[in-house]
């Protein structure tokens, strides 16, 4: 005689794997769609992906090459701003993608096995891999061509992109909901975002700021991410203000207040 206990238990189960696979092809399938919308369906669009931050780092290294002797560190012009700009590029490419999630997806999120964490998640694989990917060439492009003398330690390099991913995560998920329940706020980011290329120490060291201003910068977490980045492509350096766990902090108290909002208000927003 079968115990109607263990009856209800195989139901749940079969349940939760019909779930489990039901949230994989929608995460699946938001993926192709990033992936044919975004980089179209030949490899140019991921060839523009690696010709930006390409084209960027040639323009830098020409400019301050022609100004300045050598780069605040190392020996390689290529190397220093490849190892600031190429990061940055990454988590505002990965947080832009992510704050438009819902908007891109408002038709399919219409679709009860579809979530905005199905979303969130499809964008947030897909772009990474595409950034690690871009960075992968352009460095090693950076090392066979230039060969510049440095000693890598990736242990530092891993922690400064899970920074950097953490970070874009926290600011794509809030504006992913500021984005939605109130539009002008893209227009308001867009503007305050724009001086943080200047503020987050891609051309220069976070050490030679002048006081008052390094303790203001040292809010930006950006700075810590690229200071620890730096410290992993040059051995003699030694950014001691790079607080790792101030970052995660802080991208932590973004992305939970994002998914919150997002899970008790998108509905609402999205049927406005």
């Amino acid at each position: 005689m079968n115990h109607p206990n263990a009856h209800s238990n195989a139901e749940a189960d079969l349940r939760e794997v019909h779930t489990t696979f039901a949230t994989q092809r929608a995460i699946l399938a938001l993926m192709l769609r990033e992936m044919t919308t975004s980089y179209g369906r030949s490899p140019g669009g991921y060839l523009w992906a690696v010709l930006e931050p390409v084209a960027g780092i040639v323009v830098m290294t020409v400019i301050f090459s022609a100004g300045f002797r050598s780069p605040p560190l190392g020996l390689s012009f290529a190397l220093f701003y490849a190892s600031g700009l190429l990061p940055f590029l990454m988590y505002g490419d990965l947080s832009a993608k992510l704050a438009q999630t819902i908007s891109f997806s408002r038709a399919l999120l219409e679709y009860p096995r579809v979530t905005f964490i199905d979303a969130l998640i499809a964008r947030f694989v897909l772009n990474t891999l595409t950034q690690f990917m871009v960075n992968l060439i352009v460095l090693a492009g950076i090392f066979l061509v230039l060969a510049p003398n440095t000693t890598l330690d990736f242990g530092k390099i891993t922690l400064a992109y899970v920074m950097i991913l953490a970070l874009a995560v926290g600011v794509g998920t809030l504006n992913a909901f500021l984005f939605l329940a109130y539009p002008v706020w893209q227009t308001v980011w867009a503007v305050i975002n724009r001086p943080i290329f200047l503020i987050s120490c891609l051309f220069f060291l976070f050490e030679g700021v002048p006081q008052p201003w390094r303790d203001i910068l040292w809010f930006n977490p950006l700075v810590h991410a690229f200071g620890e980045m730096r410290d992993g492509y040059y051995p003699f350096y030694q950014p001691t203000f790079v607080s790792p766990t101030y970052v995660f902090a802080v991208s932590a108290l973004m992305t939970m207040a994002g998914l919150f909002l997002l899970n008790r208000y998108h509905r609402d927003a999205l049927d406005k």
